[in-house]
């Protein structure tokens, strides 16, 4: 009985597409997985064993560093999160939400900003200014797919997944990116200002030394999960600056001699920035979705 070792790349009717260093192999997950409550996931490493009649089975889930969405990608090591300049409109708190989030799961961020063609010159340079802000406190940004040179950025079996709210063009932009994989994009819902999910299912693709993933949209991120006292640790520059309050748990709210709110005040700090913290602040208190989300 010969075995191997691959990463899970797809998910097609109860049979799990594993890539292999030979190739992909068409599995089936033994029955322990369901006893252990347990299910293998895009992403995953897997151990799988291939029987003398040539079927593979799935055997072993090697340990996860992470399990990101619904439906999930595991072992996720960088996001590539896309947002749109307009259909649906360009949203700074949307961004906020969604840099938090990744924050607190531990995983990096690239920003794309999409349909630029679509969008007025003067609209645009006002939405190039508040990126300029994300690229100042270390997020890359990018408006062309051909400058992100992703092939040469992903590490040997390293996993970046597109993120980012429905209809913002995740799908048109890995076209772009890996033209064989042809997946389908779709209309903007005028009535909602947002897309219609056009990816059903997750699935890894080849590109470099790694994977790129496409994900159904984000329709909303639950941030109440997140401890309140953490909060501002996943705003970076916020983490960078807290050194130099007076306070070790400042939560640069009323607290004195606080560095972050002293860069507010010197407009250094991006005045929206502060107030989606607030924002988000006031959701993991409540324990609920803003209403704009639900």
């Amino acid at each position: 009985m010969e075995q191997a070792t691959g990463t899970v790349i797809g998910l097609i009717a109860g049979y799990y597409d594993v890539q292999t260093p030979k190739g992909v192999e068409r599995t089936r997950a033994r029955g322990v997985f369901r006893k252990k409550k347990e299910k293998p996931t895009v992403g995953d490493r897997v151990e799988i064993q291939i029987d003398d009649q040539g079927m593979s089975y799935l055997v072993k889930i090697l340990p996860r560093k992470n399990r990101i969405g619904r439906p999930a990608v595991a072992n996720v090591s960088h996001v590539l999160l896309v947002i749109s300049a307009v259909e649906p409109d360009f949203s700074v708190a949307l961004l906020d939400r969604f840099l938090t989030f990744f924050a607190w799961q531990k995983v990096k961020v690239s920003i794309y900003l999409s349909k630029t063609d679509l969008v007025d010159t003067a609209k645009l340079t006002e939405i190039k200014e508040i990126l300029a802000y994300y690229q100042k406190i270390g997020y890359a940004v990018f408006t062309d797919p051909s400058k992100m040179k992703l092939e040469t950025q992903l590490g040997a079996g390293e996993i970046w997944t597109l993120a980012g709210q429905s209809g913002a063009g995740k799908s048109t932009l890995l076209n772009k990116l890996k033209r064989d994989a042809n997946q389908a994009t779709g209309e903007i819902s005028q009535s909602l200002n947002r897309g219609r999910h056009t990816t059903r299912k997750v699935e890894l693709f080849k590109l470099g030394a790694g994977f790129l993933a496409d994900t159904p949209g984000f329709s909303a991120i639950d941030l109440t999960p997140i401890k309140l006292t953490e909060t501002a640790d996943y705003f970076v520059e916020f983490k960078q600056l807290s050194a130099g309050c007076k306070f070790r748990s400042c939560q640069h709210i009323n607290e004195p001699k606080c560095a972050v709110k002293e860069q507010l005040a010197e407009n250094k700090i991006l005045p929206s920035r502060y107030e989606d913290y607030l924002a988000i602040r006031e959701e993991i208190s409540e324990g609920r979705l803003p209403e704009y989300l639900k």
